[in-house]
C-alpha cells in the first residue's frame, strides 16, 4: 500500500510522524496473526524495517538541526567575544590576566567549534549550506583570535624579556694589543715578555643560566603555543617566536660589541683593530655560547617542550644567523695573511673554539642543527691550518730578518728578545700545538739536538732524543734564530764585538730557556750546549779583546841585545802602550753593553782575573827597573777601571794622580 493511500484510508493519521507510527502498528497487529501465509509475513516483516528505517533517518536529521543551530549559537558568542576586543586597540595582555584566560578560552572554544562543524556530514536537505556558511564563519572567526594571539605571543616576550648584563659575567676582557707591531725588530725590550703573556681569560666550570624571559609568563606562553598549533597556525606560531629571539640575538651580539665584519672587511683591517677584534670575539664566544645559548636553548624546551622535535627547530632557527656571523669572523681570520704576530691570536680563537664544539654539538643534536655543528668543524679545522702555515711564515720571517747597520754595543737583538719570547709564550699552548704539529715535517720522528761543533764532553753525551713535535719546532726555530745571529755578527768589523754580541745573545736564549716552561721541551742537553757555546764565544772575546795588549806584559824581547838585562827604553815603551791599548778598550768597551747584571760581573772577574794579575806580575818583576813616574796606573786603578765596561755608556780615563 503506498503512502498516499494510506493516507486516504486513515485521514485521521494526518502528518508523516503519526502515519509512520501508524503503520507500524498495523505492520505488528497483522505480522501476529497466525493465518497469514509465509510471503504475507515476510511482506509485513520488510515493511516494518522500512517504516523504522524512516522514522531513524528523521530523528537523526532532527538531532543535527539542533546542533547546528546550538553551534551557531555558540559561535555567535564567541564572535561577539572577539569582535569587542578587535574594536580596541590596547593590547589584552596589559587588561590583566582575567582577560587573558578569558580571551584564551574564547579563541579555544572557536577552535572546538570548527572541528564540530568539520566533522559533521550533512546533505543539502539536512542543512548543509547552513553548516558550511556557519563552517565559514568560524574559520575566520579562528583567523583572528590566532592573528590576536601571534601579537599577543610576540607582545609578551618583548615585554617579559629581561636584560642581559655580560659585564657581570666572569669573563675578562682587555683591550691591550699585545703583538701590535708590524715590525719584529719593534720589540726591543723586556716589556714585550709581559705583553706577550697568554691572556688570562677566565672560564666558567658550569653553564651560567639566566632568565631570558621573566619565569613568571611562561605559562601563558605556552598556552598560546600550544593553542596555536592545535589550530594549525604552527609556522605562524614558530615565525614569531624565532622573529622575536633572533632580535634579541642580534642585541646580545652587540653588547658583545660584535660587529658584522664581511670576510673582506677582516681582511682590510690594521693589526691593531684587528688585535681588538679578536679579543673581543674570544669574549663572546665563551660568553655567547656558555651563557646565552645555554639559556635561549632551555627557554625554547620551556615553551614549547611539550611538542617534541619543534624545540630544537626553533632553536637552529633563531640562533643560525648569530652563530654563522660568529663563525664567520674566525673564518675570516684563517685566511687572512698570515703575519707572525697573528699566530698566538689565532691558536687563542683555534682552542676557544675547539673548547665549545662539545657544547654547541650539545645543542644541535637534532638533524636541523648538522650544518651549523659541520661549519664549526671546518672553520675549527681551517683555523689549524692558519697555525701551522703562520708558524712557517713566523720561522722564515726570522731567517730573512736581515740589517746593513749592527745594533750599537753588541747587546741583545731586539728579534732575539722578541723571538725568544714568543717561544716562551707558545709553551701555554703545548697540548694545541703537539697536536697540531704532530703532521709537519712528519717524516722526521727524531731530532739530534747536538751539533758536530760540540764539546769534547758534549760529544760523550751524545745521543738521539725522541722529541714532541712541539719540541721539534720550536728548537728549529732557536737554530734560525741563531743563524740570523751568525750573520748579524759579521757586521761588526771588530772581531771581539762579533763573539761579544753572540756571547750576549746565546746567553739570553739559554737563561730565556733555563728559567722558563722552555726548560723541559728543549731539555738539559740543549742548556748544557748552549752554555758551552756563550762560554766559547766569551773565551774568544777574551782572547781577541785582551790577547795583544796581555802581550805587552812578558819579558820577550825586553832585554839589551848580547845581555839579559832589561832595556829600560824598551820596558818604558812596553807600559806607554799598554796604557794606550787599555785606554782604547776602555774608551771602546765601556760603550759595549750587557744587559744580564750576572754576565756582566762574571766577565768582569774574569776579565779582572787575567789582565790584572798580569799588570801587577809584570810590574813588581820590573819596578827596579823603571822609575815610578812611568807607572801611569797602578793596579787597583785598572781594576776599578774595568768595572765600568759593558755598561753601554762610553768613558774617556783621565790620568789619576801621582803615587
Amino acid at each position: 500500500m503506498a503512502m498516499a493511500d494510506f493516507k486516504s484510508v486513515f485521514p485521521e493519521f494526518e502528518g508523516e510522524d503519526k502515519l509512520i507510527a501508524a503503520a507500524k502498528h498495523i505492520s505488528r497487529e497483522l505480522s501476529s496473526n497466525k493465518g497469514l501465509t509465509d510471503e504475507a509475513r515476510r511482506i509485513l516483516i520488510n515493511l516494518g524495517t522500512q517504516l523504522s528505517s524512516i522514522s531513524l533517518t528523521d530523528e537523526t536529521k532532527s538531532e543535527k538541526v539542533c546542533e547546528i543551530k546550538m553551534i551557531e549559537n555558540q559561535l555567535d558568542s564567541v564572535e561577539e567575544k572577539v569582535r569587542i576586543w578587535e574594536t580596541d586597540q590596547s593590547m589584552i595582555w596589559d587588561s590583566g590576566m582575567d582577560e587573558f584566560d578569558e580571551y584564551l578560552d574564547a579563541a579555544e572554544e572557536a577552535r572546538k567549534l570548527t572541528l564540530r562543524l568539520e566533522s559533521l556530514s550533512l546533505n543539502q536537505d539536512e542543512g548543509g549550506d547552513e553548516k558550511n556558511e556557519l563552517q565559514r564563519k568560524s574559520y575566520d572567526i579562528l583567523q583572528t583570535t590566532m592573528d590576536r594571539l601571534e601579537e599577543e605571543f610576540k607582545y609578551i616576550l618583548v615585554q617579559s624579556s629581561q636584560p642581559f648584563e655580560p659585564e657581570h659575567m666572569s669573563f675578562r676582557s682587555s683591550e691591550e694589543d699585545t703583538l701590535d707591531e708590524s715590525s719584529m725588530n719593534s720589540f726591543g725590550d723586556d716589556s714585550v715578555e709581559e705583553s706577550l703573556q697568554r691572556d688570562s681569560l677566565s672560564r666558567i666550570s658550569d653553564e651560567l643560566i639566566v632568565d631570558l624571559v621573566n619565569p613568571d609568563v611562561i605559562p601563558e606562553l605556552r598556552s598560546i603555543v600550544n593553542l596555536m598549533f592545535n589550530s594549525k597556525y604552527d609556522r605562524e606560531c614558530i615565525q614569531a617566536y624565532t622573529n622575536v629571539r633572533k632580535d634579541a640575538l642580534d642585541e646580545c651580539l652587540f653588547i658583545l660589541e660584535m660587529e658584522k665584519l664581511s670576510i673582506e672587511d677582516v681582511i682590510r683591517a690594521e693589526w691593531g683593530s684587528l688585535n681588538s677584534k679578536i679579543r673581543r670575539w674570544i669574549r663572546a664566544m665563551k660568553i655567547f655560547v656558555r651563557v646565552y645559548l645555554a639559556s635561549e636553548k632551555l627557554l625554547c624546551d620551556q615553551i614549547f617542550g611539550e611538542l617534541g622535535s619543534i624545540s630544537s627547530v626553533c632553536f637552529v632557527e633563531l640562533s643560525k644567523t648569530s652563530m654563522l656571523q660568529l663563525l664567520n669572523f674566525a673564518e675570516a681570520m684563517s685566511i687572512g695573511p698570515q703575519k707572525p704576530e697573528k699566530l698566538i691570536r689565532i691558536i687563542d680563537m683555534y682552542e676557544v673554539l675547539a673548547d665549545l664544539i662539545p657544547e654547541i654539538e650539545a645543542f644541535y643534536v637534532e638533524e636541523s642543527g648538522s650544518s651549523i655543528t659541520m661549519e664549526c668543524h671546518e672553520v675549527l679545522s681551517r683555523l689549524g691550518d692558519c697555525v701551522k702555515v703562520t708558524f712557517i711564515e713566523f720561522k722564515n720571517a726570522i731567517a730573512s730578518n736581515h740589517s746593513a747597520n749592527p745594533i750599537s754595543g753588541g747587546g741583545i737583538h731586539p728579534l732575539t728578545r722578541y723571538v725568544m719570547n714568543y717561544l716562551r709564550t707558545l709553551t701555554d699552548y703545548s697540548e694545541t700545538l703537539n697536536f697540531l704539529f704532530k703532521n709537519i715535517d712528519e717524516e722526521v720522528d727524531q731530532f739530534t739536538i747536538l751539533s758536530p761543533e760540540s764539546s769534547p764532553t758534549f760529544r760523550e753525551e751524545e745521543k738521539r732524543i725522541r722529541l714532541s713535535p712541539l719540541a721539534q719546532n720550536l728548537m728549529s726555530v732557536s737554530e734560525v734564530l741563531e743563524g740570523n745571529l751568525e750573520s748579524r755578527s759579521k757586521l761588526y768589523k771588530d772581531v771581539s764585538l762579533q763573539h761579544f754580541f753572540l756571547m750576549n745573545n746565546i746567553y739570553y736564549m739559554t737563561q730565556k730557556v733555563k728559567g722558563s716552561e722552555l726548560r723541559p721541551i728543549f731539555g738539559d742537553g740543549w742548556i748544557r750546549h748552549h752554555n758551552w757555546k756563550f762560554q766559547h764565544h766569551e773565551m774568544d772575546y777574551q782572547r781577541a779583546s785582551w790577547g795583544p795588549i796581555l802581550s805587552l806584559l812578558k819579558d820577550e824581547g825586553i832585554q839589551n841585545p848580547g845581555s839579559n838585562s832589561v832595556s829600560k827604553i824598551v820596558l818604558k815603551e812596553r807600559f806607554r802602550s799598554f796604557y794606550l791599548a787599555f785606554e782604547e778598550i776602555y774608551r771602546t768597551q765601556s760603550a759595549w753593553i750587557i744587559p744580564d747584571a750576572e754576565l756582566r760581573e762574571d766577565l768582569r772577574i774574569s776579565t779582572s782575573l787575567r789582565v790584572i794579575q798580569a799588570y801587577r806580575t809584570f810590574e813588581g818583576r820590573h819596578s827596579t827597573h823603571i822609575s815610578d813616574k812611568y807607572i801611569k796606573y797602578n793596579a787597583n786603578d785598572l781594576e776599578n777601571y774595568l768595572l765600568d765596561l759593558f755598561e753601554g755608556s762610553p768613558k774617556i780615563l783621565h790620568c789619576p794622580s801621582r803615587r
